[in-house]
């Protein structure tokens, strides 16, 4: 049986106690029905009503969870079956949507966000992370099989690559079809809460990344979805003009579109409010507010909405995190919209990761840039370095024609003493740098080669560089001030006092407010060239513990262990700073100091 009644808001399937009501927005379409398991798909069987704003409704009061169905929508001659663009749950890409039960038990899961200077981040993808057993694909349950490693390492955000419903089952998830279904192949709707519930008992805030600049480009119903277009373009949800063109297909959303920015924005919102995700990453922002990167193609639209999306989620929760990928050193998208930004929490530093790739990665030590490690030690946005994620791997940085760092430096053999020394000296400059900390998956263990979302991360790695993964364990743990004598790691403060161009020696210090326990002395060798007596300054007299040393024998069996321990300040200015002191200081090693009563490490 079907009816009109009861009307209600809201858009897609909307369960109701006796049925389930449909509501789609086809401006074009001369008549739309819903065919589905509730009417033996008969397209004359459940026609829907027009109304206002091009929407079409209808109620099916036989109609229940778990019922796959389409919408047949007519204009003129041609009748053509559409997956309903707000469905949350597909059979496949290509297959059916599925009416999705939202009822779920959150068990009470009340997670707190982290304090975003205490963040540090892993970018990680479903699909490729682990697999149990001879799957083809990872999925949410595989995932948190490895819950364990990732609670050992320290971490505590995930932040996941697009799970849209994509193009088969394998994929990046940069080509989202459906962009409120999420993916099958990993679990769908009901996996990813369940993932989502248990990750935050583990303790990890989720941050997702979403797909905005561009849809598809296949297996995308969305196109033309109900007959009409301009110029052979995408219809109402797209641009039909020259501002469809994206490096990725001819499909960017019509952001001046009322609809369709409402369309964005309630897909920003419904992870948070439904899926209780903790952040949200825009991938290459650069191409919403552009048509091609360039500032003579600026889409002002495109700016506004992500304002507004930003204006709303942090509305509704404060604590919720969103990034910008866009690459570009833009001050303005980390600017609150009353100053005329677009308001992002924080955005990835291309100031960091280009140029400390280049450095670690340079075959001669001559070719070393300290003016790099400089500028990029020192780079943020609008004065506050937690408008910065800083990083040396993510999904684009080892792939598109570039590796992980240790294949960067020694593609013959990743496990060679210069690629196991120079690729952990980037993630202690990722961990002791101003700005909020990321990891790639697999970095804690020198994964090799470059990602592919068809192989599985090379867990044997993790067996073969136990040690590799503890250092950034170690790191991690010094970064977050877990034992309380490193807080200025979590600071805004920086002070590069020691710069050694020739010998390729820098040392800074770190602190939030200064003092005992907040107050990090950082000194790194970019040299392979071993000190026995390597003299710069310190900030306070007395004793510093050494808290980390990144050549110890324990990380690696190729590592000396010869750097010097705890030191004491001589009364004697050096480097601007009114101490000194003289240290051991082997090849390619980053060495932390503090002062406090605790042992060194």
């Amino acid at each position: 049986m079907t009816t009109t009644e009861p009307t209600v808001a809201g858009m897609g399937p909307i369960i109701l106690d006796h049925g389930v009501a449909f509501r789609v927005w086809a401006p074009h379409a001369d008549a739309v029905s819903v065919i589905g398991d509730f009417n033996d798909w008969n397209p004359d069987a459940t026609p829907m009503v027009g109304e206002d704003a091009g929407n079409w409704f209808v109620f099916v009061e036989n109609a229940s969870p778990g019922d796959q169905y389409k919408y047949a929508i007519t204009r003129g001659d041609t009748t053509m079956q559409r997956i309903d663009p707000r469905v949350r749950q597909v059979t496949n890409s290509v297959g059916n949507g599925v009416v999705h039960d939202p009822c779920f038990d959150w068990q009470g899961d009340d997670f707190s966000m982290p304090n975003w200077n205490e963040l540090v981040i892993y970018e990680t993808h479903i699909g490729s992370f682990h697999r149990d057993g001879d799957g083809d694909v990872g999925t949410f349950d595989d995932y948190r099989k490895r819950f364990d490693h990732l609670r050992g390492l320290g971490v505590n955000a995930l932040q996941i690559m697009p799970i849209a419903e994509f193009a088969g089952d394998l994929s990046w998830g940069y080509n989202p079809a459906h962009p409120y279904a999420i993916e099958s192949a990993y679990g769908g709707p009901d996996g990813f809460k369940v993932f989502v519930r248990e990750a935050h008992k583990a303790g990890f805030a989720i941050i997702l990344d979403v797909v905005y600049n561009h849809f598809g480009p296949s297996d995308l119903d969305l196109w033309q979805f109900d007959g009409w277009n301009e110029n052979e373009k995408g219809g109402i949800y797209f641009y039909n003009d020259h501002r469809s063109k994206t490096p990725w297909g001819d499909t960017r959303p019509d952001y001046g579109r009322g609809e369709v920015r409402s369309y964005i924005r309630d897909n920003a919102m419904m992870w948070l409010e439904d899926y209780h995700v903790d952040g949200l990453r825009y991938d290459m922002t650069l191409y919403i507010r552009s048509v091609d990167g360039s500032p003579h193609t600026e889409i002002p639209e495109g700016w506004g909405l992500t304002q507004w999306i930003n204006r709303e989620v942090h509305g509704f929760k404060p604590s919720a995190i969103t990034i910008a990928e866009d690459l570009q050193n833009n001050d303005y998208l980390t600017k609150s919209d009353a100053d005329g930004g677009a308001g992002f929490s924080t955005q990835w530093d291309a100031r960091f990761v280009h140029p400390i790739r280049d450095v670690l990665t340079q075959p001669d030590d001559a070719s070393r840039d300290m003016h790099k490690v400089i500028h990029a030690i020192n780079h943020r946005y609008n004065g506050d370095a937690i408008q910065r994620v800083i990083y040396t791997e993510s999904h684009d940085e080892v792939a598109n024609g570039k590796a992980r760092i240790p294949s960067e430096i020694d593609h013959a053999d990743t496990d060679a003493w210069h690629a196991q020394k120079r690729s952990t000296l980037g993630i202690a400059l990722v961990m002791t740098t101003p700005g909020i900390p990321m990891l790639f998956q697999g970095q804690e263990f020198l994964e090799d080669g470059w990602f592919q979302d068809h192989e599985e991360l090379d867990w044997n790695q993790a067996d073969d560089h136990t040690g590799i993964i503890r250092l950034t364990s170690k790191l991690i743990r010094l970064r977050k001030n877990i034992d309380g004598f490193t807080r200025g790691l979590t600071g805004n403060h920086v002070d590069i006092f020691h710069v050694n161009h020739g010998d390729k020696v820098v040392a800074f210090r770190r602190w939030l407010d200064g003092g005992p326990n907040d107050e990090c002395v950082v000194i790194i060798n970019f040299a392979n060239r071993h000190f026995s007596q390597y003299e710069f300054g310190l900030p306070q007299s007395g004793t510093w513990q050494r808290r980390f040393s990144s050549d110890r024998k324990q990380w690696s069996d190729d590592f000396a262990g010869a750097a010097s321990g705890d030191i004491v300040a001589t009364d004697a200015p050096y480097d601007g700073q009114p101490f000194r002191a003289s240290i051991e200081l082997p090849p390619y090693t980053a060495l932390i100091y503090s002062q406090s009563a605790s042992a060194s490490a």
